[in-house]
């Protein structure tokens, strides 16, 4: 399904809130976080001409997030630097002076965070990355995952000392238990998602976000035309999209959301010009993107910053993990998981699609953009998609 946006506040300037959080200042906040983080450089960009020619657009690159931080996604940006900040706030208000990032080993703020929990629901990624960062400031974590979330996920997440609770139902009845029980315990909560009265912590973990837009405005060759960007809740596409506003202006280039066929709840709620939640249905294999509810602030920005909404099936995500996978000609391979191939799984759908083809203007003189949002994050799900054996996984990655 294609949806040009129709909202009456599409391409108006951005609510003052939202520029604050994911604008220059997030940027440059979160830029230096990633300063101080042992281990952190730049995730490359590929350029990919010889899919962009079978394709039959210009030129065609993504922005690889298969090795950040260690995690193999784009979360590690998120809910491990809101944690940080979180802790940097609280130590700075009971030790009584301003503490930055390079603070975090001082004994005196890793004695605050000893008696701070922090916790969340997950499908995997983000709840890596919250565990990790109460790892670095030695904090407690405890993350709540549903009945979709494989075991070797679960295990990936506890192997950062988080404590893990599964919770029957879906992805939104994990959010809704974590926010119970946190609030019974005075844990605090690190979501990837809104909700009325909670937005300042979504916001600093979609303000890590920011961070890949910054990278790849320094290893662009030139600006892009059209950014199919991925969504579950909203929060990447919200940190993109402002972050493609800010830097180019009026000529900033298509901005385009990619959500699941059967998990579109930024699609529908585009349509409807209000947050809705959908029901739910049959499982996606895009499982990191499948959500019920969008975000409300990531919604708040889309709706004014992307240009249409667009859902991919299941059968154009795996065909994009295997093009990535067996690249053409002397293209890199890239490592894309079920969801980190969302964005190219969209790229196809539109260009199958005359009309949106046509609404999009996608054609031989465009320059696109991806972003491969997370590697082979569960290696055994990977490899039974692409047909390919483990030890050839590690060598694609490698």
């Amino acid at each position: 399904m294609f949806l040009p946006n129709p909202s009456p506040d599409h391409r108006r300037p951005l609510d003052p809130r939202d520029l604050a959080m994911l604008g220059p200042e997030g940027a440059a906040a979160i830029g230096r976080h990633l300063a101080s983080r042992a281990g952190h450089a730049p995730t490359p960009l590929h350029a990919l001409p010889g899919l962009a020619a079978a394709l039959g657009i210009g030129t065609l690159v993504v922005k690889d997030e298969g090795r950040r931080l260690g995690l193999g996604s784009f979360k590690a940006l998120g809910g491990a630097y809101a944690v940080v900040r979180l802790v940097l706030e609280e130590a700075s208000a009971r030790l009584g002076r301003t503490l930055s990032d390079g603070d975090i080993a001082d004994p005196a703020v890793r004695a605050v965070a000893g008696g701070m929990t922090f916790a969340c629901a997950t499908d995997g990624n983000h709840g890596r990355s919250v565990a990790q960062g109460a790892g670095l400031v030695g904090a407690r974590s405890v993350i709540f995952v549903h009945g979709g979330v494989s075991e070797e996920r679960v295990a990936a997440i506890a192997r950062f000392g988080a404590r893990m609770v599964r919770v029957p139902g879906t992805y939104d009845d994990s959010v809704k238990e974590a926010a119970r029980v946190a609030q019974e315990n005075g844990w605090t909560v690190v979501s990837d998602t809104s909700w009325e009265g909670y937005e300042r912590i979504p916001g600093l973990v979609m303000q890590g976000y920011t961070a890949i837009a910054q990278e790849a405005f320094a290893q662009l060759p030139q600006a892009p035309t059209h950014v199919f960007v991925q969504a579950g809740v909203g929060g990447i596409a919200a940190a993109m999209a402002t972050q493609m506003a800010v830097q180019y202006g009026a000529e900033r280039p298509v901005f385009i959301v990619v959500e699941p066929e059967l998990a579109a709840c930024v699609f529908a709620a585009a349509r409807s010009g209000q947050a809705v939640a959908i029901d739910h249905g049959a499982p996606t294999v895009m499982a990191m993107l499948e959500c019920y509810e969008p975000s409300p602030i990531a919604l708040r920005v889309l709706l004014r910053a992307a240009d249409a909404f667009l859902t991919a099936t299941d059968a154009q995500a795996v065909e994009a993990m295997n093009r990535l996978a067996r690249p053409e000609g002397t293209d890199p391979a890239i490592v894309a998981g079920e969801s980190g191939a969302a964005g190219l799984a969209g790229l196809l759908a539109a260009l199958r699609d005359p009309a949106a083809r046509a609404a999009l203007k996608l054609d031989d003189r465009s320059r696109v953009f991806l972003v491969n949002t997370e590697g082979a994050t569960d290696p055994a799900r990977y490899a039974e998609l692409v047909g390919l054996a483990p030890e050839v996984v590690g060598a694609v990655a490698a």
